[in-house]
């Protein structure tokens, strides 16, 4: 039997927008940001990295990082973010929203900085404390993605929360923009005052002293925005939904929320008493006849999708070729190198990753969550199978634009489409005492995805001709076959999306059957 929406809940529900849910928005959405500022950046810190502390005295070629080398600095921050997520996602849930929150976002602040500290000139000391740092500050960012969709989806009204989640996940598109600018106007300025000769002019002038400054400032830019919020973390007060369901403590509840609203909410105590069999954990038989299928389709989704949106890096190197913008390395020097490479991957961003993003900001609570997740893994599929297919057809140079369109495309529908979703749909759909676990484990297999994607591609994209793979890298089986088998992880995404439900304009509440009382098959197992 369904028991009566608590009056503070209702209000949230139908509250309509207001400053405090962009307040909301902007606060939750720094750990976003500062991840994806984190991501963009490192890519451009290797290549400075292998420059200056992997130069190979009468090399033709500029220093890279080895595989092993370049494999922990980018892996570490996967794996800190993975049991930030598992971590903070039980936390949430134990100690409330708010209380963790700012623990996360100081975490972020104070390893940004710390990864610009490296200790020590030697190459082994730089890399091992950049690597210790990096782990932590992907722990902090994981933690930030289940308290930030939860505190957004317990704060937003049914009308507008899915847009209002995706919101938050979009800061990552101000994320990689920043770095990009962050990129481009280091490496410029410095570039200006220092100059240096190309690689091939001069291999040791090439890469002045005061480039291992520079990689420093672009990596500790990222914890201004992020500490700049945090005064406002601190001020946002537990959500009711907590408060009130996990806490029980709805005079609490309606006291915050008639703060925030400013209206007039009876606090209904007496509602929130405990229903015997309702208040059942993760690991209990009720949880996996009610909830089992959800997780396991919240899971599996974002697993398959991170394995194709990691991997799509891969090819970032054919698409700069393609257009002209990255000339070979010798003929550079270290920050012209990189600010060419930060110049084409913001253009590409701009142009197909952001506006992704905001397309689902747009569209999610008029086409739904569900309809919006498959469609971008339909497209997903049909332009990786366009890729793969006639592949030598697009190697040839009058084709490669054709090539970069269709690539963009399928960052775009990454994002709008199961990029933003998988975030969303965990956040509305479980109980409020097992929400930010649930979310935090889902996204925890996300993150599994991402290092799949990120270093098993990696391997397997190699030529499989000894001759033509990447310094240091044993054979694969080619671009090709990569693309097909990536190509086919996006179809099973789409299958498994028929496990997820729809949330579209339902409470919270609604979706995960906490206004229910006991049904006949939870009495079987008390």
């Amino acid at each position: 039997m369904a028991k009566e929406q608590l009056e503070v809940l209702s209000a949230l529900d139908v509250a309509k927008t207001q400053l405090y849910h962009f307040t909301a928005i902007v606060v939750a959405g720094m750990g976003f940001f500062t991840d994806a500022y984190d991501l963009f950046c490192i890519s451009l810190v290797t290549k400075l990295l292998g420059r200056i502390y992997y130069h190979v005295e009468g090399s033709t070629k500029p220093g890279t990082l080895p595989p092993n080398v370049s494999a922990a600095v980018n892996g570490v921050a996967f794996c800190g973010t993975l049991a930030g997520q598992l971590f903070f996602g039980w936390l949430g849930d134990k100690l409330g929203r708010k209380k963790v929150y700012g623990m996360t976002l100081m975490i972020m602040v104070i390893c940004s900085i710390a990864s610009g500290l490296s200790f020590g000139h030697m190459r082994k000391s730089v890399m091992a404390t950049l690597c210790f740092f990096r782990f932590w500050l992907g722990f902090g960012i994981g933690g930030d993605y289940p308290l930030s969709a939860v505190i957004m989806s317990e704060y937003a009204n049914k009308r507008t929360r899915g847009a209002f989640i995706a919101a938050v996940f979009a800061m990552q598109g101000f994320g990689i923009l920043v770095g990009g600018m962050a990129a481009i106007v280091v490496s410029a300025s410095f570039k200006t005052v220092y100059p240096a000769p190309a690689y091939q002019d001069n291999p040791s002038a090439s890469t002045p002293p005061e480039v291992d400054l520079a990689w420093r400032v672009i990596l500790m830019f990222g914890a201004l925005p992020a500490g700049l919020t945090y005064y406002w973390r601190m001020k946002m007060p537990e959500t009711a939904r907590y408060t009130a369901l996990v806490a029980k403590n709805a005079k609490q509840a309606a006291s915050d929320m008639s703060r925030v609203l400013q209206v007039e909410i009876e606090a209904e105590q007496e509602k929130v008493a405990t229903e015997k069999g309702n208040d059942f954990g993760l690991f209990t038989i009720q949880f996996l006849r009610r909830h089992g299928l959800h997780l396991l389709g919240t899971t599996s989704t974002w697993f398959l999708l991170d394995i194709a949106f990691y991997s799509q890096n891969l090819f970032q190197k054919d698409i700069f070729s393609a257009i002209g913008w990255i000339p070979p390395p010798e003929t550079m020097n270290a920050l012209e190198e990189v600010y060419r490479i930060a110049r084409a991957q913001t253009l590409i961003a701009l142009c197909s990753t952001v506006p992704g993003y905001w397309f689902t900001v747009a569209f999610i609570d008029k086409l739904g969550r569900f309809t919006i997740q498959l469609m971008g893994f339909f497209f997903m599929t049909a332009f990786m199978f366009a890729l793969a297919i006639p592949y030598n057809h697009w190697t040839h140079k009058e084709n490669r634009i054709g090539f970069v369109i269709m690539y963009s495309l399928t960052f775009f529908f990454a994002n709008f489409g199961p990029n933003a979703t998988t975030f969303v749909v965990p956040a509305e759909i479980f109980p409020a005492r097992l929400r930010s676990t649930c979310h935090g484990i889902s996204a925890a297999a996300g993150k599994a995805g991402a290092i799949v994607g990120a270093f098993g591609f990696l391997y397997a994209a190699q030529s499989n001709d000894p001759n033509k793979t990447d310094s240091g890298y044993p054979p694969g089986f080619g671009v090709r076959n990569s693309l097909i088998v990536l190509g086919c992880i996006n179809f099973f995404g789409m299958l498994f999306t028929l496990l997820v439900p729809e949330s579209k304009g339902k409470s919270l509440e609604e979706m995960s059957k906490e206004n229910e009382g006991v049904d006949g098959n939870d009495k079987e197992v008390e």
